[in-house]
Parts: C-alpha cells; structure tokens; sequence
C-alpha cells in the first residue's frame, strides 16, 4: 500500500506546482513599474544583475546580491518586494 502512495503524492506535487508558480505575481501589466527601476534598485543595493525576465506574472532577477551569492529571484513588478525563488 505504502508503494501506492509515492506515485500519487508525486502526481499531486506536479499539479500544485504550477498553481503555486501562476499565484506568485498577480499584478494586471498596466501596473507594472519598468524594469530598468528594478535594475536600479537593486544596483543600488550593491547586486549584480546579468539578466531579468518575466515568467509567471513576475519579474525573474538572474544574478549576485550584495554578498556575492548567486541569486535567481522572482519579485512583483508592481512593488518589487521579493516574492520566492526557485532555488
């Protein structure tokens, strides 16, 4: 019975996944700030962007926070305010 158990959980966890991800940034796009603002911010808080797209309603920063990690956060592109990450 347990062994039955692993597929549906795993078969659950790929379907929430995706619900998760799309509630992330729910913002209409003609409230988005634009994303050079973003790249400003950011820079100003001594990160290094190498790249930054929009998946999920969200903006997705590639790059270095201020401590050198290597970063790959989603923020809202209406408040900037960090909103998860996929690592």
């Amino acid at each position: 019975m347990r062994l039955s158990l692993i597929p549906a959980t795993a078969l659950l966890t790929a379907i929430a996944l995706p619900a998760l991800a799309a509630d992330r940034c729910t913002v209409p796009q003609d409230q988005w700030r634009p994303v050079e603002e973003l790249k400003t911010e950011l820079t100003a808080k001594g990160w290094t962007i190498s790249n930054v797209k929009t998946e999920d309603g969200c903006y997705e920063v590639y790059g270095k926070d201020e401590t050198g990690k290597r970063v790959e956060i989603f923020f809202d592109p209406a408040t900037f305010q960090a909103v998860g990450s996929d690592e």
